[in-house]
Protein backbone atom coordinates (compact mmCIF):
# COMPACT_ATOMS: atom_id res chain seq x y z
CA UNK A 1 0.00 0.00 0.00
CA UNK A 2 1.50 3.58 -0.56
CA UNK A 3 0.23 6.94 -0.18
CA UNK A 4 -1.84 7.13 -3.09
CA UNK A 5 -4.39 4.76 -1.77
CA UNK A 6 -4.85 6.42 1.56
CA UNK A 7 -5.62 9.63 -0.19
CA UNK A 8 -9.22 11.30 0.63
CA UNK A 9 -11.76 11.38 -2.53
CA UNK A 10 -11.47 13.20 -5.43
CA UNK A 11 -7.83 13.97 -4.03
CA UNK A 12 -5.89 11.04 -5.50
CA UNK A 13 -6.83 11.38 -9.16
CA UNK A 14 -6.25 14.82 -9.48
CA UNK A 15 -2.71 14.54 -7.59
CA UNK A 16 -1.46 11.25 -9.96
CA UNK A 17 -2.09 14.15 -12.87
CA UNK A 18 -0.17 16.82 -11.40
CA UNK A 19 4.13 16.96 -11.85
CA UNK A 20 5.36 17.04 -8.64
CA UNK A 21 8.54 18.55 -9.42
CA UNK A 22 7.54 21.31 -10.91
CA UNK A 23 4.88 22.10 -7.92
CA UNK A 24 8.16 21.84 -5.85
CA UNK A 25 9.85 24.09 -7.84
CA UNK A 26 7.35 26.61 -8.20
CA UNK A 27 5.29 26.45 -4.36
CA UNK A 28 3.75 29.94 -5.56
CA UNK A 29 1.73 28.96 -7.79
CA UNK A 30 -0.12 26.56 -4.99
CA UNK A 31 0.46 28.24 -2.14
CA UNK A 32 -1.39 31.71 -1.87
CA UNK A 33 -0.47 32.53 1.17
CA UNK A 34 -2.36 35.29 3.64
CA UNK A 35 -0.37 38.17 2.34
CA UNK A 36 -1.31 36.95 -0.89
CA UNK A 37 -5.33 37.12 0.11
CA UNK A 38 -4.52 40.42 1.75
CA UNK A 39 -2.85 42.47 -1.17
CA UNK A 40 -6.21 40.84 -3.29
CA UNK A 41 -8.38 42.27 -0.53
CA UNK A 42 -6.58 45.75 -1.08
CA UNK A 43 -6.75 45.24 -4.64
CA UNK A 44 -10.74 44.97 -4.64
CA UNK A 45 -11.24 48.11 -2.08
CA UNK A 46 -9.12 50.12 -4.15
CA UNK A 47 -10.63 48.94 -7.39
CA UNK A 48 -14.30 49.75 -5.85
CA UNK A 49 -12.67 53.19 -4.62
CA UNK A 50 -11.74 54.26 -7.69
CA UNK A 51 -15.00 53.43 -9.25
CA UNK A 52 -16.90 54.73 -6.62
CA UNK A 53 -14.69 58.11 -7.39
CA UNK A 54 -15.07 58.41 -11.66
CA UNK A 55 -19.07 57.67 -11.05
CA UNK A 56 -19.58 59.78 -8.58
CA UNK A 57 -17.65 62.81 -11.02
CA UNK A 58 -19.38 61.39 -14.56
CA UNK A 59 -22.39 59.72 -14.10
CA UNK A 60 -23.89 62.06 -11.04
CA UNK A 61 -21.91 65.05 -10.69
CA UNK A 62 -23.09 67.40 -7.90
CA UNK A 63 -24.80 70.53 -9.08
CA UNK A 64 -23.89 73.63 -8.75
CA UNK A 65 -24.40 75.81 -5.90
CA UNK A 66 -24.88 78.95 -7.33
CA UNK A 67 -26.21 79.93 -10.98
CA UNK A 68 -27.15 82.90 -13.31
CA UNK A 69 -30.35 83.91 -14.93
CA UNK A 70 -30.90 86.67 -17.30
CA UNK A 71 -33.79 88.53 -16.63
CA UNK A 72 -34.90 91.59 -18.76
CA UNK A 73 -34.65 95.23 -17.26
CA UNK A 74 -35.07 95.86 -13.58
CA UNK A 75 -38.15 98.09 -13.83
CA UNK A 76 -39.64 94.88 -15.83
CA UNK A 77 -41.52 92.35 -14.28
CA UNK A 78 -39.42 89.40 -15.58
CA UNK A 79 -36.85 91.21 -12.55
CA UNK A 80 -39.48 91.52 -10.42
CA UNK A 81 -40.62 87.65 -10.50
CA UNK A 82 -36.70 86.63 -10.62
CA UNK A 83 -36.14 88.25 -7.14
CA UNK A 84 -39.18 85.70 -6.19
CA UNK A 85 -37.30 82.63 -7.92
CA UNK A 86 -33.91 83.87 -5.76
CA UNK A 87 -35.37 83.79 -2.73
CA UNK A 88 -37.02 79.99 -3.49
CA UNK A 89 -33.75 79.20 -4.72
CA UNK A 90 -32.05 80.49 -1.71
CA UNK A 91 -33.90 78.34 0.64
CA UNK A 92 -32.72 75.27 -0.97
CA UNK A 93 -29.26 76.40 -0.59
CA UNK A 94 -28.89 77.89 -4.06
CA UNK A 95 -27.76 81.04 -5.06
CA UNK A 96 -29.41 82.62 -8.00
CA UNK A 97 -27.51 85.54 -9.81
CA UNK A 98 -29.37 88.19 -11.88
CA UNK A 99 -28.43 89.41 -14.87
CA UNK A 100 -30.81 92.20 -15.75
CA UNK A 101 -30.85 92.81 -19.51
CA UNK A 102 -32.40 95.16 -22.27
CA UNK A 103 -35.08 92.33 -22.96
CA UNK A 104 -35.96 88.85 -24.53
CA UNK A 105 -33.75 89.41 -27.47
CA UNK A 106 -30.21 90.10 -25.01
CA UNK A 107 -31.91 87.31 -23.17
CA UNK A 108 -31.77 84.84 -25.87
CA UNK A 109 -28.13 86.02 -27.26
CA UNK A 110 -26.82 85.47 -23.33
CA UNK A 111 -28.99 81.72 -23.30
CA UNK A 112 -27.44 80.83 -26.42
CA UNK A 113 -23.74 82.34 -25.38
CA UNK A 114 -24.63 80.21 -22.01
CA UNK A 115 -25.97 81.60 -19.20
CA UNK A 116 -27.77 78.92 -17.60
CA UNK A 117 -31.84 80.06 -17.82
CA UNK A 118 -33.94 82.98 -18.16
CA UNK A 119 -36.37 84.21 -19.66
CA UNK A 120 -37.56 84.70 -23.31
CA UNK A 121 -40.51 85.73 -24.86
CA UNK A 122 -42.36 84.34 -27.92
CA UNK A 123 -42.08 85.11 -31.45
CA UNK A 124 -37.90 85.12 -31.39
CA UNK A 125 -37.77 81.66 -32.69
CA UNK A 126 -39.46 79.34 -34.63
CA UNK A 127 -41.78 76.70 -32.91
CA UNK A 128 -40.52 73.19 -32.66
CA UNK A 129 -43.92 72.19 -34.45
CA UNK A 130 -42.62 74.13 -37.29
CA UNK A 131 -39.03 73.77 -37.02
CA UNK A 132 -38.01 69.74 -37.33
CA UNK A 133 -34.32 70.53 -36.32
CA UNK A 134 -35.99 72.33 -33.62
CA UNK A 135 -34.00 69.33 -31.02
CA UNK A 136 -30.33 70.63 -31.96
CA UNK A 137 -30.76 73.87 -30.47
CA UNK A 138 -29.25 73.77 -26.84
CA UNK A 139 -32.12 75.64 -25.34
CA UNK A 140 -35.12 73.97 -23.31
CA UNK A 141 -38.45 74.95 -22.03
CA UNK A 142 -39.31 74.47 -18.64
CA UNK A 143 -43.15 75.84 -19.11
CA UNK A 144 -44.99 78.97 -20.39
CA UNK A 145 -44.92 81.28 -17.25
CA UNK A 146 -47.69 83.86 -18.18
CA UNK A 147 -49.07 86.18 -21.07
CA UNK A 148 -47.17 89.07 -22.26
CA UNK A 149 -49.58 91.93 -24.20
CA UNK A 150 -48.63 93.78 -26.34
CA UNK A 151 -49.81 97.45 -24.60
CA UNK A 152 -50.72 100.15 -26.70
CA UNK A 153 -50.69 103.82 -24.77
CA UNK A 154 -51.62 106.64 -26.18
CA UNK A 155 -53.25 110.37 -25.30
CA UNK A 156 -57.09 110.03 -25.11
CA UNK A 157 -57.59 111.15 -28.47
CA UNK A 158 -55.27 109.38 -30.45
CA UNK A 159 -56.18 106.51 -28.87
CA UNK A 160 -59.50 106.31 -30.24
CA UNK A 161 -58.27 106.91 -33.91
CA UNK A 162 -55.36 104.16 -33.22
CA UNK A 163 -58.78 101.62 -32.17
CA UNK A 164 -59.39 101.48 -36.32
CA UNK A 165 -55.88 100.95 -37.13
CA UNK A 166 -52.19 102.26 -36.61
CA UNK A 167 -51.74 103.98 -39.62
CA UNK A 168 -52.66 107.57 -37.41
CA UNK A 169 -49.25 106.97 -35.98
CA UNK A 170 -47.51 108.48 -39.10
CA UNK A 171 -45.89 111.67 -37.83
CA UNK A 172 -45.95 110.88 -34.12
CA UNK A 173 -43.14 110.26 -31.89
CA UNK A 174 -43.94 106.58 -30.42
CA UNK A 175 -41.84 105.01 -27.66
CA UNK A 176 -41.03 100.87 -28.83
CA UNK A 177 -37.57 100.06 -26.73
CA UNK A 178 -34.15 99.80 -26.83
CA UNK A 179 -32.60 98.20 -29.71
CA UNK A 180 -31.94 94.49 -29.32
CA UNK A 181 -35.29 94.12 -27.05
CA UNK A 182 -38.04 91.56 -27.56
CA UNK A 183 -40.50 94.49 -27.36
CA UNK A 184 -39.33 96.66 -30.39
CA UNK A 185 -38.82 93.51 -32.77
CA UNK A 186 -42.91 92.66 -31.78
CA UNK A 187 -43.37 96.43 -32.49
CA UNK A 188 -41.84 97.22 -35.68
CA UNK A 189 -43.56 94.37 -37.23
CA UNK A 190 -46.79 95.43 -35.75
CA UNK A 191 -46.15 98.79 -37.07
CA UNK A 192 -45.17 97.49 -40.15
CA UNK A 193 -48.22 95.84 -40.93
CA UNK A 194 -49.71 99.16 -41.11
CA UNK A 195 -46.70 100.77 -43.22
CA UNK A 196 -45.39 102.90 -40.59
CA UNK A 197 -41.70 103.10 -40.36
CA UNK A 198 -38.75 104.86 -39.16
CA UNK A 199 -39.06 106.70 -42.64
CA UNK A 200 -42.53 108.09 -41.60
CA UNK A 201 -42.62 108.31 -37.71
CA UNK A 202 -40.28 108.88 -34.64
CA UNK A 203 -39.37 105.32 -32.90
CA UNK A 204 -38.28 106.37 -30.04
CA UNK A 205 -35.59 103.97 -27.78
CA UNK A 206 -37.26 104.65 -24.61
CA UNK A 207 -39.08 101.95 -22.35
CA UNK A 208 -40.46 101.26 -19.28
CA UNK A 209 -40.63 103.89 -16.41
CA UNK A 210 -38.58 105.96 -18.92
CA UNK A 211 -41.69 105.28 -21.68
CA UNK A 212 -44.36 105.99 -19.50
CA UNK A 213 -43.32 109.00 -17.87
CA UNK A 214 -42.75 110.82 -21.21
CA UNK A 215 -46.33 109.45 -22.62
CA UNK A 216 -47.44 111.63 -19.36
CA UNK A 217 -45.55 114.35 -19.81
CA UNK A 218 -46.35 114.90 -23.67
CA UNK A 219 -43.19 113.97 -24.51
CA UNK A 220 -44.64 111.09 -26.31
CA UNK A 221 -47.62 110.38 -28.57
CA UNK A 222 -47.90 106.85 -28.05
CA UNK A 223 -46.42 103.71 -26.44
CA UNK A 224 -45.85 100.30 -27.33
CA UNK A 225 -44.84 97.86 -24.34
CA UNK A 226 -44.50 93.86 -23.99
CA UNK A 227 -44.64 93.38 -20.21
CA UNK A 228 -46.72 91.27 -17.47
CA UNK A 229 -49.97 93.08 -16.32
CA UNK A 230 -48.09 93.36 -13.21
CA UNK A 231 -45.19 95.23 -14.24
CA UNK A 232 -44.16 98.90 -13.03
CA UNK A 233 -45.16 100.85 -16.64
CA UNK A 234 -48.18 99.08 -17.14
CA UNK A 235 -50.17 99.65 -14.14
CA UNK A 236 -48.84 103.33 -13.77
CA UNK A 237 -50.23 104.01 -17.54
CA UNK A 238 -53.22 102.15 -16.66
CA UNK A 239 -54.44 104.79 -13.88
CA UNK A 240 -53.51 107.99 -15.97
CA UNK A 241 -56.32 109.90 -16.77
CA UNK A 242 -54.73 111.55 -19.83
CA UNK A 243 -53.77 108.33 -21.25
CA UNK A 244 -55.84 105.05 -22.92
CA UNK A 245 -55.60 101.82 -23.50
CA UNK A 246 -55.47 101.18 -27.41
CA UNK A 247 -58.02 98.19 -28.20
CA UNK A 248 -57.32 97.65 -32.09
CA UNK A 249 -60.51 96.72 -33.89
CA UNK A 250 -58.68 94.28 -36.29
CA UNK A 251 -56.28 92.10 -33.54
CA UNK A 252 -57.62 89.12 -35.01
CA UNK A 253 -56.49 89.87 -38.30
CA UNK A 254 -53.15 90.74 -37.11
CA UNK A 255 -52.63 87.79 -35.06
CA UNK A 256 -53.03 85.57 -38.43
CA UNK A 257 -50.27 87.73 -40.07
CA UNK A 258 -47.91 87.73 -36.78
CA UNK A 259 -48.79 83.72 -35.85
CA UNK A 260 -46.87 84.45 -32.26
CA UNK A 261 -49.36 87.14 -31.43
CA UNK A 262 -52.73 85.85 -30.16
CA UNK A 263 -55.66 87.80 -28.88
CA UNK A 264 -57.70 88.36 -25.30
CA UNK A 265 -59.86 90.19 -23.70
CA UNK A 266 -59.35 92.85 -20.67
CA UNK A 267 -62.33 93.31 -19.47
CA UNK A 268 -63.89 96.60 -18.46
CA UNK A 269 -63.17 97.38 -14.83
CA UNK A 270 -60.73 94.45 -14.53
CA UNK A 271 -57.91 97.16 -13.36
CA UNK A 272 -60.02 98.98 -11.11
CA UNK A 273 -63.71 98.00 -10.61
CA UNK A 274 -65.17 101.52 -8.54
CA UNK A 275 -63.17 104.02 -10.98
CA UNK A 276 -64.15 101.49 -13.88
CA UNK A 277 -60.48 100.96 -15.26
CA UNK A 278 -60.67 100.19 -18.39
CA UNK A 279 -64.00 101.67 -19.71
CA UNK A 280 -64.65 99.04 -21.65
CA UNK A 281 -63.69 95.61 -22.84
CA UNK A 282 -60.07 95.71 -24.66
CA UNK A 283 -58.70 93.45 -27.11
CA UNK A 284 -54.97 92.86 -26.67
CA UNK A 285 -52.62 91.10 -28.95
CA UNK A 286 -50.42 89.53 -26.57
CA UNK A 287 -46.86 87.31 -27.11
CA UNK A 288 -46.14 84.42 -23.83
CA UNK A 289 -43.15 84.23 -21.70
CA UNK A 290 -41.19 81.26 -21.18
CA UNK A 291 -38.51 79.66 -18.84
CA UNK A 292 -36.07 78.69 -20.60
CA UNK A 293 -32.87 76.38 -19.78
CA UNK A 294 -29.95 75.52 -21.18
CA UNK A 295 -30.14 71.58 -22.25
CA UNK A 296 -27.02 71.08 -20.03
CA UNK A 297 -28.24 72.67 -16.70
CA UNK A 298 -27.89 70.00 -14.42
CA UNK A 299 -31.33 67.85 -14.03
CA UNK A 300 -31.48 68.92 -9.95
CA UNK A 301 -31.59 72.96 -10.73
CA UNK A 302 -34.11 72.30 -13.48
CA UNK A 303 -36.52 70.30 -11.09
CA UNK A 304 -35.80 73.01 -8.56
CA UNK A 305 -36.42 75.52 -11.30
CA UNK A 306 -39.87 74.54 -12.59
CA UNK A 307 -41.36 73.98 -9.04
CA UNK A 308 -40.37 77.81 -8.27
CA UNK A 309 -42.11 78.57 -11.48
CA UNK A 310 -45.20 77.09 -10.16
CA UNK A 311 -44.98 78.67 -6.76
CA UNK A 312 -43.91 82.33 -8.43
CA UNK A 313 -46.72 82.12 -11.47
CA UNK A 314 -49.76 80.23 -9.94
CA UNK A 315 -51.46 83.36 -8.82
CA UNK A 316 -54.21 84.83 -10.59
CA UNK A 317 -53.65 88.04 -12.80
CA UNK A 318 -55.49 90.76 -14.91
CA UNK A 319 -55.23 87.71 -18.04
CA UNK A 320 -55.39 84.46 -16.36
CA UNK A 321 -56.92 82.19 -14.12
CA UNK A 322 -55.49 80.88 -10.40
CA UNK A 323 -53.07 77.93 -11.74
CA UNK A 324 -53.15 78.37 -15.63
CA UNK A 325 -49.57 78.99 -15.39
CA UNK A 326 -47.03 77.83 -15.72
CA UNK A 327 -48.19 74.95 -18.58
CA UNK A 328 -46.44 73.31 -21.70
CA UNK A 329 -49.16 74.77 -24.05
CA UNK A 330 -47.85 75.58 -27.36
CA UNK A 331 -44.34 76.53 -26.37
CA UNK A 332 -41.46 77.77 -28.85
CA UNK A 333 -39.04 75.80 -27.77
CA UNK A 334 -38.79 72.06 -27.18
CA UNK A 335 -39.74 70.90 -23.75
CA UNK A 336 -37.06 69.40 -21.06
CA UNK A 337 -37.16 66.19 -20.22
CA UNK A 338 -37.44 67.08 -16.56
CA UNK A 339 -40.09 69.62 -16.63
CA UNK A 340 -42.43 67.25 -18.99
CA UNK A 341 -41.57 64.42 -16.11
CA UNK A 342 -42.65 67.39 -13.18
CA UNK A 343 -46.15 68.27 -15.18
CA UNK A 344 -46.57 64.43 -15.79
CA UNK A 345 -45.25 63.48 -12.19
CA UNK A 346 -44.80 66.30 -9.69
CA UNK A 347 -41.69 66.73 -7.65
CA UNK A 348 -39.35 63.73 -7.73
CA UNK A 349 -40.24 60.88 -4.98
CA UNK A 350 -37.32 61.61 -2.88
CA UNK A 351 -37.79 65.90 -3.18
CA UNK A 352 -41.60 65.09 -1.52
CA UNK A 353 -40.38 64.05 1.65
CA UNK A 354 -36.80 65.33 2.06
CA UNK A 355 -34.97 68.94 1.19
CA UNK A 356 -33.97 69.56 -1.58
CA UNK A 357 -29.76 68.74 -0.84
CA UNK A 358 -30.35 65.97 1.19
CA UNK A 359 -32.88 64.22 -1.85
CA UNK A 360 -30.11 65.52 -4.49
CA UNK A 361 -27.45 63.86 -1.98
CA UNK A 362 -29.45 60.41 -1.60
CA UNK A 363 -29.77 60.00 -5.63
CA UNK A 364 -26.68 61.00 -6.55
CA UNK A 365 -25.26 58.00 -3.77
CA UNK A 366 -28.03 55.45 -5.38
CA UNK A 367 -26.92 56.41 -8.77
CA UNK A 368 -23.44 55.70 -8.56
CA UNK A 369 -24.24 52.75 -6.00
CA UNK A 370 -25.87 50.34 -8.30
CA UNK A 371 -23.92 50.22 -10.83
CA UNK A 372 -20.81 49.80 -8.22
CA UNK A 373 -22.66 46.97 -6.35
CA UNK A 374 -23.13 45.54 -9.82
CA UNK A 375 -19.16 45.22 -10.25
CA UNK A 376 -18.90 44.82 -6.18
CA UNK A 377 -20.94 41.77 -5.65
CA UNK A 378 -19.13 39.31 -7.88
CA UNK A 379 -15.95 39.99 -6.69
CA UNK A 380 -17.24 39.24 -2.93
CA UNK A 381 -18.70 36.15 -4.23
CA UNK A 382 -15.30 35.53 -5.52
CA UNK A 383 -13.79 36.34 -1.98
CA UNK A 384 -14.74 32.80 -0.80
CA UNK A 385 -13.57 30.82 -3.69
CA UNK A 386 -10.39 32.13 -3.31
CA UNK A 387 -10.12 31.09 0.58
CA UNK A 388 -10.92 27.70 -0.59
CA UNK A 389 -8.91 27.40 -3.23
CA UNK A 390 -6.01 28.85 -0.87
CA UNK A 391 -7.03 25.83 1.51
CA UNK A 392 -7.30 22.98 -1.19
CA UNK A 393 -4.11 24.57 -3.08
CA UNK A 394 -1.94 24.02 0.25
CA UNK A 395 -3.25 20.46 0.70
CA UNK A 396 -2.64 19.64 -2.39
CA UNK A 397 0.99 20.80 -2.45
CA UNK A 398 1.86 18.83 0.96
CA UNK A 399 -0.05 15.81 -0.85
CA UNK A 400 2.50 16.63 -4.16
CA UNK A 401 5.50 16.71 -2.10
CA UNK A 402 5.19 13.23 0.09
CA UNK A 403 4.02 11.37 -3.02
CA UNK A 404 7.12 12.50 -4.32
CA UNK A 405 8.99 11.35 -1.62
CA UNK A 406 7.64 8.16 -1.14
CA UNK A 407 8.19 7.41 -5.37
CA UNK A 408 11.64 8.39 -4.86
CA UNK A 409 11.88 5.51 -1.25
CA UNK A 410 10.49 3.11 -3.17
CA UNK A 411 12.88 3.70 -6.16
CA UNK A 412 15.64 2.95 -3.63
CA UNK A 413 16.74 6.52 -5.24
CA UNK A 414 17.64 8.29 -1.96
CA UNK A 415 21.11 9.34 -0.80
CA UNK A 416 22.03 9.82 2.52
CA UNK A 417 21.74 13.61 1.92
CA UNK A 418 18.43 13.37 0.02
CA UNK A 419 16.89 11.33 3.35
CA UNK A 420 18.16 14.04 5.43
CA UNK A 421 16.84 16.40 2.93
CA UNK A 422 13.70 14.74 3.16
CA UNK A 423 12.86 14.26 7.06
CA UNK A 424 13.94 18.26 7.03
CA UNK A 425 11.16 18.65 4.41
CA UNK A 426 9.04 16.74 6.52
CA UNK A 427 9.57 18.36 9.44
CA UNK A 428 8.65 21.59 7.56
CA UNK A 429 5.31 20.05 6.18
CA UNK A 430 4.13 18.85 9.32
CA UNK A 431 5.04 22.84 10.88
CA UNK A 432 3.02 24.03 7.96
CA UNK A 433 0.49 21.55 9.21
CA UNK A 434 0.21 23.04 12.39
CA UNK A 435 -0.23 26.94 11.74
CA UNK A 436 -2.83 26.13 9.01
CA UNK A 437 -6.23 27.28 10.12
CA UNK A 438 -8.95 25.30 8.15
CA UNK A 439 -12.64 25.16 8.78
CA UNK A 440 -14.68 22.29 10.10
CA UNK A 441 -14.90 20.73 6.89
CA UNK A 442 -11.27 20.49 6.34
CA UNK A 443 -10.79 18.88 9.60
CA UNK A 444 -10.89 15.18 8.29
CA UNK A 445 -8.49 16.05 5.32
CA UNK A 446 -5.70 17.55 7.97
CA UNK A 447 -5.70 14.64 10.08
CA UNK A 448 -5.82 12.47 7.38
CA UNK A 449 -2.34 14.71 6.04
CA UNK A 450 -0.81 14.13 9.30
CA UNK A 451 -1.18 10.37 9.13
CA UNK A 452 0.33 10.20 5.73
CA UNK A 453 3.32 12.39 6.75
CA UNK A 454 3.58 9.71 9.83
CA UNK A 455 3.39 7.23 7.30
CA UNK A 456 6.08 8.63 5.13
CA UNK A 457 8.36 9.39 7.43
CA UNK A 458 8.17 5.72 8.76
CA UNK A 459 8.78 4.42 5.16
CA UNK A 460 11.97 6.04 4.84
CA UNK A 461 13.42 5.35 8.69
CA UNK A 462 12.58 2.05 7.78
CA UNK A 463 14.07 1.57 4.16
CA UNK A 464 16.63 3.28 5.42
CA UNK A 465 17.28 0.79 8.37
CA UNK A 466 17.06 -2.40 5.81
CA UNK A 467 19.88 -1.14 3.31
CA UNK A 468 22.18 0.04 6.37
CA UNK A 469 21.99 -3.59 7.95
CA UNK A 470 22.50 -5.23 4.38
CA UNK A 471 25.37 -3.16 4.22
CA UNK A 472 26.62 -4.44 7.73
CA UNK A 473 26.42 -7.79 6.73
Amino acid sequence: MNITDKLPDGVSSRVQWLDFSIMSLNPLVWNITRKHGAVFIACVVALLAGLFWLLSRSLSPAPPSQIDMTTGTVDGASYQFALKYRTLLQASGVALRLLPSSGAVQNMTRLEEGTPVGFVQGGLTVPPAIAPDSDASPLRSLGVVGYEPVWIFASTPLARLLGKGLGSLAGKKVAIGAAGSGTRKVALELLAAYNITPLNASLDTQSGLGAANALTAAQADAVIMIGAPSSPAVQLLLRQANVQLVSIDNAEGLSRQLPYLSVIKLPAGAVDAAQNIPPQDVSLLTTTAYLVAREDLHPALTYLLVEAAREVHKDATLLSKAGQFPNIEGADFTLSDEARRYYKDGRPFLQRYVPYWVANALQRLLLVLLPLLAVAIPLIKFIPQLIEFKQKSRLNRCYGLLLDMELRTRAHRLSVEDRAQATHQLDEIERDISSMKFPLDYTDRVYTLRQHVDYVRANIHMRHGTHAGRKAV
